[in-house]
């Protein structure tokens, strides 16, 4: 009877208890790294950026021919990852810190866009009767995708510090969360 109540106890315990723990480690540190030296942090994580979409690019080829279903968009993408890939890999020999700004600012014009067309949504549905609340949070939302769609530089500057705040408390999170895990 006891050996059929520790098989029942250790199929229901999670194995896995420490994911949560080493991946908020790891963003813990990675966000102390972007607050300590944002410079040198983010031209590293431009460069693993760079190579990211080069091997996806790759590995989007090679699904493409082990998988021909929609080998149309694969191509696509596995060409548009290359030479993504390759332009900033070969940007970051050149100019590292530019290209990193370059990528961040890009980052901050992605955001504005999305914070503009976010809002506008959020108006239509306010005078579509979601509520005055809805409709103030969309005016902000456009007002702040418009600061940032108007000057990305500064955004791109600031973004090293933001990431760094919701790294380490991402991290903080998740390293409860593995400790509630073990603990279960």
């Amino acid at each position: 009877m006891s050996d059929a109540t520790v098989s029942v106890k250790a199929v229901s315990a999670d194995p896995t208890w420490w994911m949560p723990l080493v991946m908020g480690i790891v963003s813990v540190v990675f966000g102390i790294l972007l607050l300590t030296n944002p410079a040198g942090t983010s031209i590293w994580v431009a460069w693993l950026v760079g190579l990211y979409w080069f091997v996806g690019g790759v590995m989007n080829l090679v699904m493409m021919v082990l998988d021909p279903t929609s080998w149309g968009w694969k191509l696509a993408l596995g060409i548009l990852g290359m030479v993504a890939g390759a332009i900033v890999i070969s940007a970051m020999g050149d100019a590292p810190l530019l290209t990193t700004v370059g990528l961040a600012s890009i980052y901050i014009w992605i955001l504005g866009l999305q914070g503009i067309v976010y809002g506008v949504i959020q108006i239509v549905m306010a005078f579509q009767g979601a509520g005055w609340g809805v409709g103030i949070l969309g005016v902000l939302s456009v007002l702040l995708g418009g600061l940032l769609m108007a000057n990305p530089l500064a955004g791109a500057v600031i973004l090293p510090w933001v990431f760094a705040v919701f790294a380490i408390a991402g991290g903080m999170g998740a390293i409860a969360i593995g400790f509630k895990f073990r603990s279960a």
